[in-house]
């Protein structure tokens, strides 16, 4: 663990995500100081990053959700101060934080993702009706944790969906509803890790049900065959890689009711509470929270 050397743990920052970072980080924190790594919190909302670099910090691990943390301004700070950090470099991390650009490159490369369309303030609300059916969800193109998310059953309630996500940002899309299922993929070191299917008790994987419920179905396994499991697990490792991920990462999948497989969206800095789904992936993997913090911490790079 001494080769480490003097870690860096970041959560917390400035973004929509930061209470879910802040707990994240805790735990990341305290499974690497229970294994001896010299490791110490540090929120960049009240540090300057100099800090790492003034402080002698050898790596960081990056436990930030959200912009200014997972969205590549960190990880290029990071490789001006040539400090190695986890997960995947500055493109990735930019694009995948972008749900609209992710799903261009993947739509490039033939692979399956649900219908969508961009909103704007002049959208022709019952004409994205028509072309997309109801219910369909409305989200912030560069939101993570379901922030700003709203799942529209009525032509009506459409335009104030909008206006909710274009709080958060500029970009807003309306997707079709895939209702065969979700499930999620963990990416670690190249390797996919068992299937999770979620199953929300509310209507649909927003906040309250990732964070704060304690009734939301994880189902690991899953209930595919295995070749279907397999299936899934190729996809993501795919589109991972066309992002240009690195490290470790988690995949994000709609099911359809005729069983095929749709992209959603890729985490490039995934949640790491007692609700979060990498841990679960990991434990029926037989990968405990603190193996998975030091495999993680081992990847880490610069650039």
């Amino acid at each position: 663990m001494k080769n480490f050397g003097k870690v860096a743990v970041l959560f917390g920052g400035r973004s929509a995500e930061r209470e879910v970072s802040l707990k994240s980080g805790t735990a990341v924190l305290a499974a690497l100081q229970r294994s001896g790594v010299d490791a110490h919190g540090f929120d960049p909302e009240t540090r300057d990053l100099h800090a790492l670099r003034d402080e002698n910090f050898n790596r960081v691990f990056i436990a930030l959700h959200g912009r200014f943390g997972e969205d590549g301004t960190v990880q290029g700070a990071l490789e001006l101060m040539n400090i190695p950090y986890t997960g995947s470099g500055v493109l990735a991390s930019a694009l995948a934080m972008d749900k609209w650009r992710t799903k261009l490159v993947w739509q490039a490369a033939g692979l399956p993702i649900p219908d969508y369309e961009m909103l704007t303030e002049r959208s022709d609300w019952n004409g994205v009706v028509q072309r997309l059916g109801l219910p369909l969800f409305v989200k912030p193109a560069n939101e993570g944790s379901s922030v700003g998310i709203t799942k529209v059953k009525r032509a009506e309630d459409l335009q104030a969906a909008y206006a909710e996500a274009a709080k958060y940002d500029s970009l807003v899309l309306a997707e079709r509803f895939i209702g065969g299922g979700e499930y999620t993929v963990a990416i670690l070191n190249g390797r996919a890790l068992p299937v999770i299917k979620i199953e929300p008790a509310n209507e649909f994987y927003d906040y309250e049900a990732k964070y704060l419920r304690d009734d939301t179905r994880y189902l690991c396994p899953c209930g595919l065959t295995a070749e279907q499991e397999s299936e899934m697990q190729h996809l993501a490792q795919l589109a991972f890689a066309l992002i240009g991920g690195q490290g470790w990462g988690r995949v994000d999948f709609l099911r359809g009711e005729d069983g095929k497989a749709y992209l959603l969206e890729a985490n490039t800095s995934p949640g790491m509470t007692d609700h979060s789904l990498v841990p679960m992936a990991a434990r029926q993997a037989g990968i405990d929270f603190e193996q998975l913090v030091i495999r993680i911490l081992e990847g880490a790079h610069v650039g």
